[in-house]
């Protein structure tokens, strides 16, 4: 093991987090410390990119605030997040959204996907993979029924 490698594994904790893309409107936890008082503070946006590198991964959220926008960027592992909730999920065709940059008022906005459509989309395709996998057991039954008819 290499020294990166070792401050990585050492330094670099992997927390859990919900799923989210480009697109999605997220509220981001994050410990503030004033003098020795420590809050958390809540950073709501939309996240704009996701930048994988391993243990240095980031994801960029951006919100407009009394008219200007601003962005901020919070590694995964970064121990001042304490934790990311998903408002809304975003129906978008990009990976990375900074053309939402140039844009402002009704233009900017993404539009939401329902989450009980996406639910329903989800149960489907579970119900479809078991009957693909149910289909495929019942036609590996038949081919070697076949065989041991030809012996």
């Amino acid at each position: 093991m290499n020294a990166i490698d070792w401050i990585n594994e050492k330094y670099h904790a992997k927390k859990e987090f919900p799923r989210f893309k480009a697109g999605d409107s997220v509220k981001v936890h994050v410990k503030i410390k004033e003098g020795d008082k420590e809050r958390i503070q809540i950073y709501e946006g939309v996240v704009i990119a996701i930048h994988r590198n391993g243990p240095s991964s980031t994801f960029t959220v951006r919100k407009i605030s009394y008219g200007v926008g601003v962005e901020r960027i919070f590694p995964f592992s970064s121990p001042s997040i304490e934790n990311v909730e998903v408002s809304s999920v975003g129906k978008v065709r990009r990976a990375k959204l900074y053309y939402l940059r140039k844009l402002s008022g009704k233009k900017a906005r993404i539009t939401a996907i329902d989450r009980r459509e996406l639910l329903r989309a989800e149960a489907r395709k579970k119900v479809e993979a078991q009957e693909l996998v149910k289909m495929e057991a019942d036609a590996n039954a038949e081919e070697t029924v076949v065989l041991e008819d030809k012996e």
